[in-house]
């Protein structure tokens, strides 16, 4: 903090995924996603804006939600994470409701499917064929056209978004 100042940013990308079908999902499991999720994701933010508050220098918190949140993925079964990622959209617009007098803006990300090491392997090579194939641009985000709108989101050019979930999706979610 001496050297660089106060905290004013947050972008909150932690997260698990689990592919288990909701009637074979076990309890520890369900907690556990949700856990770090979605109370990982409350934490942070809580600890951040509190740090912010105490400045009293404003500044942003971006969550990443998912694509997830808003439709149920296919083909793998995700409930414990597709619920995971939708409490994070709704708890961007609880504390962005509450924060913005303190001039703390919360607004979340939600990809669709990224070229990432979560989802390479030759055992997921079907899902990535069938990902790309609902998505109208036909492929799979790139990490860096993610962490364009959180840049954003998180500079003056979002000044004014407060509350808001941006999907980056290709358009996946049109479908």
């Amino acid at each position: 903090l001496q050297l660089l100042g106060p905290i004013r940013h947050l972008a909150h990308f932690a997260g698990v995924v689990s592919c288990v079908p909701a009637m074979d999902v076990s309890a520890e499991e369900w907690s556990r996603v949700l856990s770090v999720n979605t109370s990982g994701a409350f934490n942070a933010s809580q600890a951040v804006a509190r740090h912010i508050k105490s400045h009293g220098s404003g500044g942003s918190i971006v969550l990443v939600a998912s694509m997830s949140g808003h439709r149920v993925n296919y083909p793998q079964p995700q409930a414990a994470y597709n619920v995971s990622k939708a409490a994070v959209i709704h708890l961007v617009h609880c504390l962005a409701a509450e924060w913005a007098v303190h001039g703390i803006r919360v607004n979340s990300v939600s990809p669709g499917y990224a070229d990432t090491i979560l989802n390479a392997g030759e055992g997921l090579q079907r899902c990535r064929d069938i990902w790309a194939g609902r998505n109208p641009m036909g492929r799979m985000a790139q990490p860096w056209e993610v962490a364009g709108p959180v840049v954003m989101l998180c500079s003056t050019a979002g000044s004014y978004i407060n509350g808001a979930d941006l999907v980056v999706d290709g358009g996946a979610t049109v479908f």
